[in-house]
């Protein structure tokens, strides 16, 4: 039988049947292992699994085999060194939450997620929550970030999961797709799903004040279906990004104002950095690539603190 991971707790696993849409508790019949990569949990929220009846009185399920992958979203993990662990798995988009303060969700995160979701073209969005807490000079700023990212294909939106400015254009973006929602604790992902399906009253925390950082209320993966077809993943807020499985001389793909000029520079292995007739540095000298997405790419060729 075929069902769909809708939540996962580590060792369980609860899978929406694909005959009849109810929800079978399950496990894993022995060991998956991903060709080229050690993960920490071989099944991932959004992925669609062959099942049985286990045998016993409980009514739960054991997951046979893993289908194929449209793609996924993963992350170096932070508890089991040389593992990643997966955030979800076959996406139509992605949903970064972000935030000028309480917390401030810094352009290095940003970027580094935006990297994370190319490796497979994920589409993806920068929500920019909170608008409540911003005065003139945040909203300038924040029209300065889109003046970056959106031409690269990144929409950005202006919300308030607090009093629902924006929220209908969000409410959009998710009908009749699968989207994760991600970000640091405290940007508000709990809050802005609770005003999108209050249904679902999920927990929320107060950003504490003395750190001006989020408090996990999300404890594990999971997915919901809040209207026919349109499916939200909301995932345990994220402090470190560490990158996987990309290397250096690929790094420059996964930014797209870069892609376009790959063939560009003089050497065909230019990283980038100190070559002589580079067609990257040329372009940021120029100011048609951010100086600081130029940053964030040094900092994630040279793998330092991946929670700039």
């Amino acid at each position: 039988m075929l069902g769909l991971v809708m939540r996962s707790t580590g060792s369980w696993y609860d899978v929406k049947r694909d005959d009849n849409d109810s929800l079978i508790r399950c496990r894993l019949r022995g060991k998956f292992k991903i060709k080229g990569l050690k993960v920490t949990n071989p099944i991932a929220v959004g992925d669609w699994v062959e099942w049985e009846w286990a045998d016993d009185q409980e009514g739960t399920g054991l997951i046979t085999n893993i289908l194929p992958r449209e793609n996924y979203l993963i992350r170096k993990s932070v508890h089991k060194t040389g593992h990643a662990h997966m955030l979800a798995a076959n996406l139509d988009q992605t949903l970064l939450i972000a935030t000028l303060a309480m917390p401030r969700t810094s352009l290095g995160f940003i970027d580094r997620f935006l990297v994370s979701a190319e490796t497979f073209r994920i589409p993806s969005r920068i929500i920019f929550n909170k608008s409540d807490l911003l005065n003139e000079d945040d909203r300038e700023l924040i029209a300065a970030l889109r003046a970056i990212y959106e031409p690269l294909g990144y929409p950005c939106l202006l919300v308030s999961a607090l009093d629902g400015e924006g929220m209908g254009a969000v409410e959009a973006l998710l009908k009749g797709r699968k989207s994760l929602i991600s970000g640091h604790s405290g940007v508000g992902k709990s809050s802005l799903v609770n005003r999108i399906a209050p249904d679902l009253d999920l927990r929320t925390s107060a950003v504490s004040t003395f750190a001006n950082k989020g408090v996990h209320t999300t404890t594990f993966a999971e997915m919901f279906e809040i209207a026919p077809q349109t499916f939200l993943i909301d995932t345990p807020g994220i402090k470190e990004l560490g990158l996987v499985d990309i290397a250096p001389e690929e790094l420059g793909h996964y930014f797209p104002e870069m892609r376009a000029r790959l063939g560009y520079c003089k050497y065909h292995n230019c990283q980038h950095t100190n070559e002589p007739g580079c067609a990257i540095k040329a372009a940021v000298e120029a100011q048609q690539i951010s100086f600081t997405r130029y940053e964030s790419y040094l900092s994630m060729l040279s793998d330092q603190d991946n929670r700039r």
